[in-house]
């Protein structure tokens, strides 16, 4: 009767120690995560960057938004969209959309070093000199370097896979104009 009621015991304190060590656990867990979230979400900066250009019977609006998760001072990693409405009267229409992976590298504060792996759906309809309609995939690998200042970088990128009839892109070098908040 002794053994049976100090085994009760002994499986009763096992059983209060195992709950004690797992809320401690839990709530250490629950505290890191809340930790890692707070973190990750204090590294993330939205921006990305607009275009418009008007000339004569020529307009191509931009629209590009992106975030970007700043890993240390140096180096960043992001995801992005796009899309672009081109037009030349009389000639032909165009609409480009897509995603891209971007990675950011800042040697210094001022200079900025990125590469952007880009996917775009681009479908162009013409009438010059005679109806035409086109849809495909076009793949661009840009690698860039641009003056950083505060929230702003203005730089040039190149695309590393531009071929001369594409149609998605008239040069293989680009400047761009970049925010980040």
């Amino acid at each position: 009767m002794k053994n049976n009621h100090l085994s009760l015991l002994a499986n009763r304190n096992l059983i209060l120690l195992f709950l004690f060590v797992s809320f401690s656990a839990s709530a250490q867990f629950q505290n890191r995560n809340t930790a890692n979230t707070t973190d990750f979400w204090d590294n993330v900066q939205f921006g990305g960057g607009l275009g418009l250009s008007i000339g004569n019977g020529y307009t191509d609006i931009s629209v590009a938004p992106s975030a970007i998760y700043n890993v240390n001072e140096y180096f960043s990693v992001g995801i992005g969209a796009q899309y672009t409405y081109a037009k030349q009267k009389n000639f032909y229409t165009s609409n480009l959309y897509g995603a891209s992976l971007i990675s950011l590298f800042n040697p210094i504060r001022e200079i900025q070093l990125s590469a952007e792996l880009e996917q775009l759906r681009v479908n162009v309809k013409g009438n010059y000199p005679y109806d035409f309609s086109d849809n495909f995939w076009n793949t661009g690998l840009f690698l860039g370097a641009g003056y950083r200042s505060g929230n702003a970088t203005i730089g040039v990128r190149y695309n590393v896979l531009f071929k001369e009839n594409n149609r998605a892109y008239s040069d293989a070098f680009m400047p761009f104009v970049r925010f980040y908040f």
